[in-house]
């Protein structure tokens, strides 16, 4: 009986079963989509008082990947923006370092003005802004699907910052 089940008949069946039973299982997971569950790309981040004049708020970058600046380093004009927290190097999370008033990136070095403005390190470009508005209940609504990119001037429109004197 025990020469029956080690035959290469009986292996073959096995090896056969084995791998019918593989394809069924690969099969029903096929009929389960994958699902990603994302932070919702338009949110509430506060009053703009909540963010005076001169400072950089870390508080949305953990769940949502912005920071919200509230400064006059782009040109000069008293701005709140909301910059995203990717290095345009190599997509890595750069670090706000409040002591040199820069974000540096820890993987290759990369360094940005608080405008975003990259000037030393591989980064390519600056940091990209999100949209933001003020929202009729007075509260900064952010917009993480619109993207503006400073070297095609697109910093200059409106939605990609809000008045700083509003706050």
């Amino acid at each position: 009986m025990l020469s029956l089940v080690t035959t290469p008949f009986a292996l073959g069946w096995t090896l056969f079963t084995v791998t019918i039973g593989a394809s069924l299982l690969a099969m029903i997971r096929f009929l389960f989509p994958n699902l990603l569950v994302e932070a919702p790309g338009r949110f509430q981040v506060g009053p703009p008082s909540d963010y005076p004049p001169g400072t950089v708020s870390a508080k949305w970058k953990s769940s949502h990947g912005i920071w919200i600046v509230h400064s006059d380093a782009y040109k000069g004009r008293d701005e709140i923006y909301a910059l995203v927290a990717e290095c345009t190097h190599l997509g890595c999370t750069p670090l706000w370092q409040e002591m040199e008033q820069k974000f540096k990136c820890p993987c290759h070095g990369s360094g940005f003005y608080v405008s975003g403005v990259n000037f030393e390190g591989p980064a390519p470009r600056p940091l990209e802004r999100c949209a933001i508005r003020l929202a009729a209940d007075g509260n900064l609504e952010v917009d993480k699907n619109k993207r503006f990119r400073q070297e095609l001037g697109q910093w200059d429109l409106p939605e990609s910052y809000v008045d700083g004197s509003v706050a």
